[in-house]
């Protein structure tokens, strides 16, 4: 019985079978097109000539007169009797053909899946009976689980059988079970597809979306009855025919694009793109596009054509005609159709608008409205004095349009300047420096208008294009005028009340009359000057001083006013500055006003001080500082020069923590010098570990009123003793005396100094 099989199999498997096919539909009455729209095939060899694979069933309901087939392989063509027949030898085919049918009354298509089937042994005797071969107690059976197609969008009833899976045996049938695992089985998406444990039937339980997943991969298995694998597991592959259910769409429902204006005809303006969610392997996303509606349609229906597959809108208008400022409108709207099905009538379509704008190109120069501007000016005054008017048949508000004007003659003083107004396009002329009335000079500009844009080649810039403007200066009074301006003088500070400054000189620029100036005081911080109103002689109302806030870089400035006596009358002005040098009128003093020594003098007790004085040098450093005249300070105390403004305090023996007030002399290097006796507080601190802890009680001088006090306690005290009142006198007045000559030692305990006589 096994020999039997293989002979069955061997003579079968190079035989090109049809393994399944799935029919649509099911209404009742005729429905044109294929009446089996998938088909399966199983080989092994390679195709010949002339070898008819399937016989596809085709009926377009009116006899099927004059129908065409065309088969996405060229290798393959469907005869007359309707038979898939191969035109030349073919090696392997592609795993999915298509067979396009077509007649006057149907278009439809149908699939065809091809499988290959492993390669056999060859067809030997030796090897059918199996002679020398060791056969596996397997070899009694073999899986075969062809590929299966599906339809998306099947309607109900569910679930439908799609194929088969075969267990070839020699062993009685039903001693097997059928399983099916896999995505769309028992994984996610679960009980898509089943398979009958019994037969190897493979069905589909709900309608599929190809756009959703476009094919799965099982793996069928058989076993025993206790669960044992017995055949597999093998791979079940099911894939998901397309079917037209999706409509093209356009990336964007309104498309933008521009041409410029005399652009030859064929030239690209923009390309519309729309996608379809179908096989783009089929022609349910063979996409085609069409112009339906043009508006405006002047002056012409068909100024635009796009290309059907590539989406591409080109021009087809003379360039001629493709004029901006002689076309209705700049503007035109296209309402673009994309359609699949290669554009068949049978087709779903998608529509979108194109906007097309014709764009200006320089074209047309710039004229001026007039050849000749006239314009009258102040003397003395600036700004616009004309705007300039200019025609333009280009489009507003672009590089075509816009205008660039330029003076080309007539202003070498460059006392002019023309601008564009942005607004308007229009030249506005404006004196930049102050024309002169009495200036014998006309003025007569040359005025030229261009464009930004350069312009086309064909076209330049004519005679209107230039024009003429003729300015009049008109006659005003003109102020007084200083020269110089500002007058700057040197004078020494302090000098006597009265004293000559300056004579101030104004003259009147309206020369074609005569007229009379008078001066006056504009301004004078400090009030120190005064001025003839006739002559303008500037004299002094006040001492000048160079160290007075108003005086700047030693440099004072005062301001004055000349004034005519046309109608009306006219005023300038002008500035007086005045260089102060210095007078040694100020007495030099001690910085700082406090010092910091170490109480014991071996440490650190030196302590620096430095001299100041507003004067300038020669009166001011160098600087002498000494000690005061009081006796008994150089015992305490000494003061050595260190340079020109600065010297040095030195502690000569220890003293006690405290503040003393120490009188210092400094005197400048003035002629004659001057000498300033000053102070100094100077704290006796504890110095440890490089830190010095000083006192915060006030000097001992300035505790004079807490030792008063504590001397009057005393003399009360003394009072109401029983001694005499001339021991009583006696006794206060050797005290003061003694607290006077420890005042002017700068004696650190007064207390004492007066119970120890």
């Amino acid at each position: 019985m096994e020999i039997g099989v293989r002979i069955l199999l061997a003579f079968l498997i190079p035989q090109v079978a049809r393994v399944g096919g799935q029919v649509d539909g099911g209404h009742e009455g005729c429905v044109p097109g294929f009446q089996v729209k998938h088909y399966q095939v199983a080989y092994s060899e390679a195709f010949k000539k002339g070898q008819a694979l399937i016989q596809v069933e085709f009926d377009d309901c009116a006899g099927n007169e004059d129908v065409k087939f065309e088969v996405s392989d060229p290798s393959f063509h469907v005869d007359g009797d309707l038979n898939l027949v191969l035109q030349r030898d073919v090696p392997s085919s592609q795993p999915v053909l298509f067979i396009h049918g077509l007649s006057a009354h149907a278009d439809d298509m149908a699939q065809v899946e091809i499988t290959r089937l492993p390669v056999q042994m060859p067809h030997t005797l030796r090897n059918i009976l199996g002679v020398g071969q060791t056969l596996p107690f397997r070899s009694k059976r073999s899986l075969l689980v062809p590929p299966m197609i599906i339809t998306e969008n099947q309607r109900a009833p569910f679930p439908r059988t799609i194929g088969k899976s075969h267990v070839i045996s020699t062993e009685k049938l039903g001693n097997h079970i059928f399983r099916l695992t896999g995505p769309g089985a028992d994984q996610d998406p679960k009980g898509l597809f089943t398979i009958d444990a019994d037969t190897g039937d493979v069905s589909v339980s709900r309608s599929l979306d190809r756009e959703a997943i476009d094919s799965y991969e099982l793996e069928v298995s058989t076993t025993d009855f206790a669960g044992n694998l017995v055949e597999g597991p093998a791979l079940l592959v099911i894939t998901v025919i397309d079917q037209n259910d999706n409509r093209p769409i356009f990336k964007e429902t309104r498309y933008t694009g521009e041409v410029l204006e005399g652009s030859p005809t064929g030239t690209t303006v923009m390309t519309m793109t729309a996608l379809d969610a179908d096989d783009p392997a089929t022609d349910n996303a063979a996409l085609r596009y069409n112009i339906v509606r043009q508006s405006p349609d002047k002056p012409s229906p068909n100024m635009f054509y796009i290309d059907a597959e590539r989406g591409d809108i080109v021009t087809v208008i003379s360039h001629k005609l493709l004029d901006r400022e002689t076309l209705p409108t700049t503007t035109y709207e296209l309402e673009i159709v994309a359609k699949d099905m290669a554009g068949s009538e049978v087709g779903l379509t998608g529509t979108a608008t194109a906007t097309i704008t014709i764009t200006d190109k320089n074209d047309h120069a710039p004229e001026f409205t007039h050849p000749l501007f006239e314009a009258s000016v102040y003397e003395g005054s600036t700004g616009v004095v004309v705007n300039l008017t200019v025609d333009d048949r280009d489009d507003p508000d672009t590089g075509a349009w816009r205008a660039i004007y330029s003076i080309i003659n007539g202003d070498p003083t460059l006392s002019f300047e023309i601008q564009t107004n942005p607004d308007n396009n229009e030249g506005m002329l404006s004196v930049v420096k102050p024309l002169d009335y009495e200036a014998p000079v006309g003025h007569t500009l040359l005025i030229k208008v261009e464009n930004e844009d350069p312009l086309v080649p064909d076209v330049g810039y004519g005679p209107s294009s230039t024009a003429t403007v003729r300015v009049t200066v008109l006659d005003i009074n003109e102020g007084p005028v200083f020269f110089p301006n500002p007058l700057t003088v040197t004078r020494m500070e302090n000098i006597p009340l009265g004293s000559f400054v300056a004579s101030l000189n104004a003259t009147d620029p309206d020369t074609l009359q005569i007229q009379s100036i008078r001066y006056a005081v504009l301004r004078d911080p400090a009030g120190w000057l005064s001025v003839s109103p006739v002559t303008g002689t500037v004299n002094t109302s006040a001492l000048l001083d160079r160290e007075s806030p108003y005086v700047h870089d030693n440099k004072y400035t005062a301001v004055f006013i000349a004034t005519d006596n046309g109608s009306p009358p006219a005023t300038g002005t002008g500035s007086l500055v005045i260089h102060l040098e210095d007078y040694n009128d100020n007495a030099p003093y001690v910085v700082p006003s406090v010092a910091r020594v170490c109480e014991d003098a071996h440490d650190m007790n030196v302590a620096i001080v430095g001299g100041r004085d507003k004067d300038l040098p020669p009166n001011a450093a160098p600087f002498k500082i000494e000690l005061g005249k009081q006796p008994g300070l150089d015992k305490t105390w000494k003061v050595t020069t260190v340079n020109s403004t600065h010297s040095q305090i030195m502690l000569l023996h220890s003293l006690k923590k405290a503040n003393y007030q120490l009188p210092l002399l400094i005197t400048d290097s003035g002629v004659p010098p001057l000498s300033n006796n000053t102070e100094v507080k100077v704290q006796v601190c504890v110095c440890k570990k490089n830190k010095m802890h000083c006192s915060s009680a006030h000097s001992h001088r300035a505790s004079l009123l807490v030792l008063l006090a504590t001397l009057l306690l005393a003399l009360l005290s003394t009072w109401s003793s029983p001694l005499s009142p001339r021991f009583r006198d006696k006794t206060l007045w050797l005290c003061v005396i003694k607290l006077k000559r420890c005042w002017r030692r700068a004696a650190p305990s007064w207390p004492s100094c007066c119970w120890n006589m």
